[in-house]
């Protein structure tokens, strides 16, 4: 099979030229598919990197330090930190999820404070500025957290005694990125494409390497269900909703 590699500008190109049938196979971010998905309906994610330490995503929590915020439902009542409005976790990840489930929440709701970056909104927790904070945590495939990154581990090496913070509400899982295809592209070499990349890792580590240098565990099949929660921030976003 004859192949051709093309380098797009951006998201927005690769998705148009997957969408019109110029690119049969693309790699994307997990809300950069979403929009594909949404643009034509015509594409379908083939495998999803992992983390060495079994991670497949991330979610966003609510964080609060000394019990300053009781429980969720007192959150209008206190002072929230909240990453900038493009930070997938620290901001679309909440406002699409507690919106989802009912909350009284928008991006100008006075209780939330606008830091200017995620590191920023964490040291307005730990400085007392901030009741509470949106961060991030990894998750398994189980849907349960792994402690090897996220926002409570970085508090606690800025100083904050872990036992002095509670997560008070946890998203959806937000899977990484996959590499997707086209759901027209041949049957067998769908099949092809998934058997050289989920043994990459193993067979052949430097090319998957260069393939893929933020994520080191190798791919593993991805199904579109895995990004639901992806799909849920880009409509969101694309219907301007509150």
């Amino acid at each position: 099979m004859k192949v051709e590699f093309v380098v797009a500008r951006d998201y927005a190109a690769l998705i148009e030229a997957q969408a019109s049938g110029r690119v049969q196979y693309a790699v994307y971010s997990a809300l950069a598919y979403a929009s594909a998905s949404e643009r034509c309906g015509c594409v379908e994610p083939l495998v999803a990197p992992v983390d060495a330490d079994g991670a497949v995503g991330i979610r966003s929590v609510l964080v609060t330090r000394d019990g300053k915020v009781p429980d969720l439902a007192a959150m209008a009542s206190h002072r929230i930190a909240i990453a900038p409005a493009d930070n997938v976790a620290g901001s679309l990840l909440p406002l699409t999820g507690l919106a989802g489930e009912g909350v009284k929440i928008a991006e100008d709701s006075p209780f939330l404070a606008r830091s200017p970056s995620a590191t920023a909104a964490e040291t307005m927790l730990g400085d007392g500025e901030a009741d509470g904070l949106f961060g991030w945590e990894p998750v398994g495939a189980d849907g349960q957290p792994i402690d090897t990154g996220g926002t409570i581990m970085r508090l606690e090496a800025a100083g904050v005694p872990k036992t002095s913070l509670r997560v008070l509400w946890t998203s959806a899982p937000l899977r990484y990125g996959p590499h997707a295809v086209r759901s027209d592209l041949d049957a067998e070499a769908n099949r092809r494409l998934a058997v050289f990349l989920t043994n990459l890792k193993s067979l052949t580590p430097d090319v998957y390497d260069l393939l893929e240098s933020t994520h080191s565990g190798g791919f593993e099949l991805a199904v579109s269900k895995d990004y639901a929660t992806a799909l849920a921030i880009v409509q969101r976003e694309s219907g301007g909703q509150q």
